[in-house]
């Protein structure tokens, strides 16, 4: 067995969590780097607590024509992203690269399948994978090999259990769930009047969706009965919408994706000084590098 640990992290959603976790913090001259400051600790945080061998982080690239296609209000709902996060992003990138942390965005797809489509590749090359993430839609990728862990902090490793005791469904029912409940972070509707346990009620009697539909006369609830019929459409667009595209063109090179344990102190310190982190500067001075 290849004792490689691969990490994927949701790079969009550790910068939203430090941009709102960290207030008022910024430049002398008022440029703001309270989301690369928290950035860089959280991922400080997950490499202390979790060791990975090689890692890498995922960002957004975009909403996905189809799923566009599929449902016109898809993430509708959702603000634009503050200009106080968006122009630190360039920072992180810089980051990012100068501490020789791999990471990627691909136009037009979502951070949740690439993510899928990196661990699906890592499979048979890696002994564990760990996806840092809070992103529910991750649920149907878990297996024997494929766990989730907080974004920040050591927090609890969630597995195959974890997500029965999270949901009352095993992720490979998590798709079916999830297109009968809906999911209103990302403005998709579930069939009318049923919820988070009657889905799992169904799904434990059925085992998946299409015995539930092929078997739908055998539900007492009338109201459950009749909101399945008439929503056949609703729960095939959203099995099409929820399901995480596992086979996009983007392909690890895992000697690119190791863990650079003691990245260069000459191309750290000028950032660090730049963005006024005074620490991490110190840090780096002292040890003539920065342990990350």
């Amino acid at each position: 067995m290849n004792p490689r640990k691969f990490i994927l992290i949701d790079g969009t959603a550790v910068i939203y969590r430090s941009f709102y976790a960290i207030r008022d913090l910024s430049t002398g001259d008022g440029k703001p780097t309270n989301a690369v400051f928290g950035f860089i600790r959280m991922l400080k945080q997950t490499r202390d607590s979790w060791m990975p061998t090689h890692w890498a982080v995922v960002f957004d690239g975009g909403l996905p024509k189809e799923r566009r296609e599929l449902l016109e209000t898809y993430k509708a709902q959702r603000p634009a992203m503050p200009d106080a996060l968006r122009e630190q992003i360039p920072f992180v990138e810089d980051y990012l690269n100068r501490a020789e942390i791999p990471w990627f965005r691909m136009q037009g797809e979502e951070a949740d399948d690439v993510i899928a489509t990196l661990a699906e590749k890592a499979r048979h090359e890696c002994e564990t994978i760990l996806i840092a993430t809070s992103d529910k839609d991750i649920f149907q990728l878990i297996d024997d090999k494929i766990k989730i862990i907080p974004v920040a902090g050591k927090g609890g490793l969630l597995d195959v259990e974890g997500v029965r005791g999270k949901t009352g469904v095993v992720p490979s029912q998590i798709i079916d769930w999830l297109a009968m409940v809906g999911d209103s972070s990302d403005n998709i509707p579930g069939v009318p009047g049923i919820g988070a346990k009657t889905a799992a009620k169904l799904l434990a009697q059925f085992g998946k969706l299409d015995e539930v539909l092929a078997n739908v006369e055998q539900i007492t609830s009338d109201k459950i009965r009749i909101a399945l019929q008439q929503s056949r459409d609703l729960l095939a667009r959203n099995r099409a919408m929820v399901r995480l595209r596992r086979d996009l063109a983007c392909t690890p090179v895992w000697g690119e994706l190791e863990v650079v344990h003691t990245p260069s102190a000459n191309r750290l310190l000028p950032f660090f000084e730049a963005m006024e982190f005074h620490s991490m500067a110190k840090e780096v001075k002292e040890k003539d590098l920065f342990i990350l």
